[in-house]
């Protein structure tokens, strides 16, 4: 099992995401500071603004939600989620891209943390 922390600025937005969109169920929260959500074998802690998480490190740094990194979710059929997600109103990164291995899609949360949803080439 895989377990992958996110920040978020609005705790109950993510988890409406989260639980709506890639179909995570909440295990437990922890009033507004963090939720740990689950699908399949990947945990998903999310981290509110009172989280030990977003606290400033010693040298001042203060963590933030965004970036590149990303945790990947495999789909059945990319066209469909594409359009799940369009038809929410989920802001997207990028197109659908095809490479070696199959089709990707970019989608932010609403921290604008980015998810891959991935679809594997059929197997020959």
């Amino acid at each position: 099992m895989a377990t992958v922390r996110y920040l978020v600025p609005d705790l109950d937005a993510a988890i409406a995401f989260y639980t709506a969109i890639p179909g995570f169920t909440v295990q437990q929260r922890f009033g507004p500071a963090m939720a740990i959500l689950s699908r399949g074998d990947l945990t998903l802690w999310l981290a509110g603004p009172p989280s030990s998480a977003a606290r400033p490190m010693p040298d001042g740094r203060v963590p933030e939600a965004g970036g590149w990194n990303r945790f990947v979710i495999e789909v059945d059929d990319l066209d469909i989620v594409a359009n799940q997600l369009r038809e929410a109103g989920v802001t997207l990164r990028s197109d659908l891209i095809s490479g070696p291995g199959g089709r990707q899609l970019l989608a932010e949360d609403p921290a604008e943390n980015p998810i891959e949803f991935f679809e594997p080439q059929p197997l020959r």
